[in-house]
This record gives structure tokens, sequence and C-alpha cells, in this order.
């Protein structure tokens, strides 16, 4: 793997973790010496990352991790909205029911992944992810899904807020599991509503996070 590739991949993933925290500045020297790479593999990292939207320009020579505050969160919801409720009603026409069939059994399961500590967690988001993966697989759209792979790198942003509430976590496996149903019994406008009424409480959760830690609503830390 190419040493621009490692450091993109490691930026990206502190970034989506909230290690690098919005706000952080990345500058080239720093983030090279920590990394252990030159300049110039960092300098094409954050030029990736800049073109993901996940760091904007501080200054002419300074890049830093892009906001995470309500108003961010709210567009990027709108996009969801509009992205993930059409691919929900595509993939309930096209999609091949077993598949989903074998899926719901996993998301079922996933409340109770969230009492098995870290290794739960990651367990219930792996489930989460593949029927993000199985919904843009039966969507067949090659565009939609790129798009919704790009929304997917900043939702990872906003879902940490989510990490250490349970119940929300709790709640959302329901809503999933409604998505699921809705899409195995074909059901292309119920499939979109379950869509809507899950990203609607999302996010709310999600606000209401931001609210909680940062009252002035500039920034979520």
């Amino acid at each position: 793997m190419r040493a621009s590739e490692r450091a993109y991949r490691a930026l990206r993933e502190e970034i989506l973790d909230g290690a690098l925290e919005p706000g952080a500045a990345l500058a080239e020297v720093e983030q090279a010496n920590r990394l252990g790479v030159s300049r110039t593999p960092v300098r094409e990292a954050l030029a990736r990352l800049e073109a993901d939207g996940l760091a904007t320009a501080a200054s002419a020579r300074v890049l830093q991790v892009s906001a995470l505050d309500a108003a961010s969160i709210r567009s990027l919801y709108e996009l969801r909205e509009a992205l993930e409720g059409q691919a929900s009603r595509l993939a309930a026409t096209r999609r091949e029911p077993e598949r989903f069939t074998a899926l719901r059994e996993r998301i079922a399961d996933a409340p109770a992944l969230l009492d098995a500590g870290e290794e739960g967690l990651r367990a219930y988001y792996d489930a989460v992810d593949a029927l993000d993966d199985e919904i843009e697989s039966a969507a067949a759209n090659p565009m939609l899904g790129a798009a919704l792979r790009s929304v997917r790198l900043h939702s990872a942003r906003v879902r940490r807020l989510a990490r250490h509430h349970p119940e929300r976590l709790r709640a959302a496996a329901s809503e999933h599991l409604l998505i699921v149903d809705a899409i195995v019994a074909g059901d292309a406008a119920l499939a979109a509503h379950a869509t809507h009424v899950h990203l609607h409480l999302s996010l709310r959760h999600a606000l209401a996070s931001i609210e909680a830690r940062h009252p002035d609503g500039h920034r979520v830390a």
C-alpha cells in the first residue's frame, strides 16, 4: 500500500472516530512526523480529505478537521433523506427477498450485542453497515451508490454521538428492522417512510447531543 494511502486511511479513521476533533489543525509537518512518513504522502492524503469534505481550509496554508455543528448535521440529514429514502424505495422494488430475510436475523439480534462492550458495539455497527450495503446493492443504481458512500463518511462522524447511548441504539435497531421488513414485503412506500422515520429520530438525537455538549451549538468536540 502506498504511503499516501496509508496516511489517508489513518487520518480518515481518526476523524471519523473523533480522535481528531472538529477544528483540529492538520499541519503537514506534524502529521508526517506523527505518522512516520514524508510530507508528500501527507499532502496527498490531506488533499483527498479536503475533497471528501472531512477537512477544510483554516487559512491559505493550513487545513483543519471540518466542523460538526447543528447546521452541518441538518444539511447532512436533508441529503440523507433524499438519497436513502430513494435507495429504500428502489431496494423494495428490485430486491432479492431471501438476501434481506437472512440479514433480518442479524438486525433483530443487534440490540443484544450492546451488552457485550466494545466488541458487541462493533458487531452492532457491522450489522447496520451490512444493511446499508445490501440496500445499495439492491437499489442497483451506481450513481446513487456513489453518492450514498460519500454521505456515509459524514454520517459516521455523527453516528459516534449515539455511541454511548444504548437506548438510542436499541431504538435504531427496531427502526432498521421496520425498513428490512418493508423491503422484504416489496412495499416501496413503506420502506421510504420507515427510512424517513429513522432519519428523523436519528437527527433529533444528534441535535440533542450537540446541545447537551455545547449549548452554543457551534461545534462538537
